[in-house]
């Protein structure tokens, strides 16, 4: 019979202690399941030398053999049985894909409530969560008690999750626990409960949170949270095996040559004897040595269980040649592959872990669509939220902790096998992080002033142009631009493009009012510096078709190509408002470049396009305002991409510190992925300045000065007027 991923399934439910190998050599050997499984338990390999012609070895060299494709090192996927693409196969699942489906349901839904709640009481913090105190709680009708009630009827949702990610499998002493108190749990685990909270001491009724009491609950935060993550770390370590896993012998199966009822009358003799003098031991004492032998012997038992639950998974997440191939390119444009590998031979209860929750392979292209997906769940230690790694404490959510593991466990090109260290920085070290970089902002030189920005036409009133923070020196490590390089423009058109901006003012870490600057809004310096870009990048390139342009919020716009000719009807159709998803965006870049390349790519039903060697060049230039919902994951594709340069260009209102602190962000990415760079503006903004370096950025190397006049004196013919 020709076995499918469902018969080794069943054959390995049956047949506990065989591995995916084992399954399928006998299950290929015979014409039905009943049958692979008796001939399992006779011993009978000659279907597996028929099966394997020029193969004259016996039970023995072949059970060496396995045990040598076990001992092998390389990354998972060449361990993974070998099937047929093109049959049809049930789609793969496990705990923490079915745990995450179900939470995915109103993931979204609770975000947005909570962030409509933080807005209505004036919390501006994000970690902050809004409270008020009655008497009667569960009847109380305010938004913030009906809120609550929500949390309360997730913990069901919350329980599933944590047991399918608690790490590893909840055996390292890890409990689960929520902060929903008038539940009907009695005991809970939360280790959060013992610290202060934003509000104060506990019993004071207060319906705002006091910043120097939100100071402190950041400093006891922090601190929980990095013995918790050490603790964790170590515990997980300790559990791992003692011994390599894929070197342990699977268990002997006695050959018989009788017939089947023979066979089974032997068995069925011989299992007595076997049973009574277990019952025998069992109440007697055994000698140190029978005890640790039954030691050994169960130790080998988890072991065999470990590597085959790892073959299994491995084997169901990437069932088809073209799948292990786009996943072990993944790994080594990653620079994982050999600690990867280094991982499931040294740490196989960590590995699968990972494994389960897709760490090892790329972001499937269905997950871009999606409001919430398993890359946009919110981590919230007080609350019981966890994420994947054992040191998950502290991060935002699901694509940052990734993100961080990714960088963390790469080796670099550029340091061979040396390994820099990128730790998350907590709330108080990126806040002061932030203000450090707007402290280094400087003047600009006078010959960037030009009397039409648009600052200077909306704001006379405006005292000159805002100073700036200088951008990193350029590093050209990608090839200049080529004539068959397709550019792009990617735009942010999100609610807040269209607000008056606003910068925050903070007492010590908390955030108590926003006031408003003096500046034009974002999505009029965003129209101003395309302008200019396209202008004069449609001379360098003598392009007179334009640039495909694509907008995002909730979700992505095409709008054609934009030129000189058409900038002001197209820009006119372009709608702000709504969300910051760069995602959706993003995948219609994909589509659009590959659509136009289709020689160069392949498409795969899960990952969606895979560029091939030859694949053109994409450079894209995309406008943002402020860090979007899903920018880790953008982030964390793009580490895995050599055929796409991106360059991004950060809005900002003056002397804003979240404006540094996602600055500093893009720029810790620009400085791991060199095919990312990075410009950002503040304020009253000199869009030459800002055009001019964006430019050189773009093009891949130092634009002087003067070749960029000259682009702006041979500008196109003057614009059409809008309506």
């Amino acid at each position: 019979m020709t076995p499918t991923r469902e018969d080794i399934a069943k054959f390995l439910t049956i047949v506990p202690h065989a591995n995916e190998g084992q399954a399928l050599l006998y299950l290929q050997g015979a014409n039905t399941l009943e049958e692979a499984i008796t001939q399992f338990y006779d011993g009978s390999l000659t279907h597996a030398n028929s099966a394997a012609p020029g193969n004259t070895s016996n039970s023995v060299s072949q059970d060496q053999s396995t045990r040598a494709d076990h001992a092998d090192p390389l990354p998972s996927y060449q361990a993974a049985v070998a099937m047929g693409g093109n049959e049809s196969r049930a789609v793969h699942t496990n705990p923490v894909i079915e745990a995450a489906k179900l939470r995915a349901r109103d993931e979204q839904e609770m975000q947005n409530r909570l962030q409509q709640i933080q807005w209505n009481h004036q919390i501006f913090n994000d970690e902050i969560e809004p409270e008020h105190e009655a008497k009667h709680m569960l009847t109380c009708a305010c938004d913030i008690h009906q809120y609550k009630i929500r949390k309360q009827n997730r913990v069901a949702v919350l329980k599933m999750w944590s047991e399918a990610v608690m790490y590893p499998d909840g055996g390292t002493g890890e409990k689960y626990y929520h902060d929903c108190y008038y539940s009907q749990q009695i005991w809970n685990n939360n280790p959060y409960t013992r610290i202060i909270t934003p509000y104060g001491p506990v019993g004071r009724i207060r319906q705002k949170p006091v910043a120097r009491y939100h100071a402190r609950w950041l400093v006891e935060t922090i601190r929980l949270n990095s013995s918790l993550n050490a603790t964790a770390q170590r515990i997980a370590n300790q559990y791992e095996p003692t011994e390599n896993i894929w070197e342990v012998e699977d268990e002997p199966v006695a050959a018989n040559d009788g017939d089947g009822s023979d066979t089974a009358h032997h068995r069925s003799d011989s299992l007595k004897p076997s049973i009574l003098t277990q019952m025998r031991k069992s109440l007697s004492l055994r000698s140190s040595e029978e005890r640790e032998a039954a030691r050994q012997a169960k130790r080998r038992e988890d072991y065999r269980e470990l590597r085959d639950t790892i073959l299994a998974e491995e084997a169901g997440r990437w069932p088809d040649p073209e799948s292990r191939r786009i996943v072990t390119e993944y790994q080594e444009r990653l620079g994982l592959t050999r600690r990867i590998a280094g991982l499931r031979v040294h740490r196989p209860m960590q590995y699968l872990h990972l494994l389960r929750a897709g760490y090892f392979e790329p972001i499937p292209v269905a997950w871009a669509e999606q409001n919430s997906n398993p890359l946009k769940f919110r981590i919230e230690a007080a609350e019981g939220w966890r994420g994947i790694t054992p040191t998950w404490r502290g991060y935002e959510n699901t694509a940052e902790e990734r993100l961080y593991w990714v960088l963390n466990h790469r080796v670099e090109s550029t340091n061979g096998s040396e390994l820099r260290q990128w730790l998350k920085p907590d709330v108080i070290s990126a806040l002061e992080m932030a203000r450090t970089r707007m402290a280094t902002a400087v003047d600009l030189p006078p010959v960037y002033e030009a009397l039409d920005d648009i600052c200077q036409t909306q704001t006379p009133t405006a005292v000159g142009y805002s100073r700036q923070v200088m951008p990193s020196p350029l590093r050209a490590i990608d090839a200049p631009e080529l004539p068959t390089d397709n550019t792009m423009i990617l735009l942010d058109v999100s609610g807040s493009m269209d607000f008056d901006p606003v910068r925050p003012s903070y007492e010590q870490y908390m955030v108590t009012r926003y006031e408003r600057t003096m500046q034009p809004k974002n999505k009029d310096v965003a129209k101003a510096v395309i302008r200019r870009f396209t202008d004069a990048l449609a001379t360098h390139d003598q392009n007179r078709e334009g640039y495909q342009l694509v907008t995002f919020a909730n979700k992505a716009a095409y709008m054609g190509y934009i030129n000189h000719r058409n900038f002001a009807s197209v820009w006119s159709q372009i709608t702000v408002g709504g969300g910051t998803r760069v995602m959706a965006g993003w995948q219609q870049v994909k589509d659009l470049h590959f659509q136009r390349h289709a020689g160069f790519a392949t498409y795969h039903a899960v990952y969606g396009w895979q560029a091939g060697p030859q694949m053109p060049i994409l450079r894209l230039l995309l406008l943002l305002d402020g860090e979007a919902t899903d920018m880790d994951e953008f982030e964390l594709e793009l580490l895995s991409l050599s055929w796409v340069h991106v360059t991004i260009f950060l809005i900002g209102a003056d002397g804003c510190p979240h404006h540094h602190r996602h600055a500093n962000e893009l720029q810790r990415i620009s400085e791991v992925n060199p095919h990312v760079a990075f410009v950002d503006a503040q304020g009253n903004t000199p869009e030459r300045y800002v055009t001019h370096e964006l430019l050189k950025r773009h093009l891949g190397y130092e634009v002087t000065l003067s070749e960029f006049e000259e682009w702006e004196r041979h500008a196109p013919p003057a614009y059409e007027t809008s309506v």
